[in-house]
């Protein structure tokens, strides 16, 4: 049981990351015109909150 709240509050925690990120790469490609620096917070995030969750889920 605690394995599982353990998983499900990395879980939460790493979606409120991506959508921060997210909206920082945005922010980055609209207001500071730096399409490749928004693009690349984007792709990286999603990137590391993926293989942090496989991770954390194949234990």
């Amino acid at each position: 049981m605690e394995n599982l709240v353990y998983r499900l509050v990395f879980l939460f925690f790493t979606i409120y990351v991506l959508i921060n990120s997210i909206s920082y790469g945005i922010y980055e490609i609209k207001n500071e015109k730096n399409k490749f620096g928004g693009s690349m917070i984007i792709a990286f995030t999603i990137f590391s909150i993926i293989l942090g969750n496989v991770m954390i889920w194949q234990k």
